[in-house]
């Protein structure tokens, strides 16, 4: 078994979106009622989220978005330029406690105290731009993990590989033009979802051109489709990067129950991502590999992916 860290935090329940959005403190409470019932949750390594240093989350994002963001969550407002991004006055304060959170997983990481991380977080991450928030997403968890472990402790290769079945374009501008940075997609396609990038096309600029590489799935398909792409365009597309630490942006909103997705994953489809993840994590990383929440909104399904997710990190039979 390996030791895997749990981060959730009850302040994370503290980002109030309203009584119909569907990114709500509700999914984390599912999580953690289904993993504590389960008896998986005492098998993991609890870890409570610190606020980050904003000098992290500024690797990343313009200083006038923070204060921009700031300041409407101290006025009062109920949304953030866009009405998806429905925001209270915690709600910046919840953010850089969702990146406090995934960055002190790195530590424990990179530590050795544990072996790889879940992060239940939120608000999510992978929408948000350098200066724009979108898609309930405010500041970019992931990316600004990426540059943390690069900072801080010298990874010159990291792969972010994200699953959520909408594209994330905020972590794919990000790193655009950046060969330190892998960034693979597997989403439904981009004419018939949010937010409209991630054709295969988009590969990178400049230096960074081919370290982006995105697998669109149409409507409708499901298990067959996400194998096929999965086996064609990531699995010899990390093995060409070798990367010294993997990030993922795990949603599990391409389940085929889920409102969110005109996708027909299964949960066993599920499985097989997961499954093939950690077999490149465990031949290129040593096993170092964070996971971090973004999407998932059908609160019967979602517990019992994270935890099928949680169990293959943990090597929990």
């Amino acid at each position: 078994m390996k030791r895997t860290g749990f981060v959730y935090d009850d302040r994370y329940l503290l980002h109030d979106t309203g009584g119909y959005h569907p990114e709500s403190p509700e999914r984390l409470k599912a999580i953690h009622q289904r993993l504590s019932a389960s008896g998986v949750l005492e098998k993991l390594t609890l870890i409570e989220a610190d606020r980050a240093n904003q000098r992290w989350i500024e690797t990343v994002h313009n200083i006038h978005y923070i204060m921009r963001f700031d300041e409407a969550c101290i006025s009062g407002l109920s949304e953030f330029e866009h009405p998806d991004n429905a925001i209270c006055r915690e709600t910046c304060d919840i953010a850089f406690l969702a990146v406090g959170g995934v960055l002190k997983a790195i530590d424990l990481i990179m530590k050795g105290e544990i072996d790889n991380a879940f992060c239940a977080v939120r608000p999510p991450g992978h929408h948000a731009e350098v200066d724009k928030p979108m898609g309930f997403c405010y500041f970019n968890n992931v990316a600004i993990a990426a540059r943390y472990v690069q900072k801080q402790y010298g990874i010159e290769r990291v792969a972010i590989i994200d699953f959520d079945v909408h594209h994330g374009n905020g972590t794919q501008h990000i790193f655009d033009r950046d060969a330190s940075v892998f960034y693979y997609s597997i989403h439904e396609h981009p004419s018939f979802a949010y937010p409209g990038t991630g054709r295969e096309f988009e590969v990178g600029i400049g230096e960074g051109n081919g370290y982006t590489v995105n697998s669109p799935v149409l409507p409708g398909r499901g298990d067959d489709e996400y194998r096929r792409l999965i086996m064609q365009d990531l699995v010899p597309a990390v093995k060409k990067f070798k990367p010294e630490f993997i990030i993922l942006s795990a949603g599990f909103d391409a389940h085929e129950s889920d409102l969110m997705s005109g996708t027909s994953l299964s949960t066993d489809g599920y499985d097989f991502v997961s499954e093939v993840i950690m077999n490149l994590v465990n031949r290129f990383t040593g096993g170092r590999v964070v996971s971090v929440l973004e999407g998932g909104y059908n609160l019967d399904v979602l517990p019992i992916l994270v935890e099928n997710h949680i169990k293959m990190l943990a090597a929990i039979k």
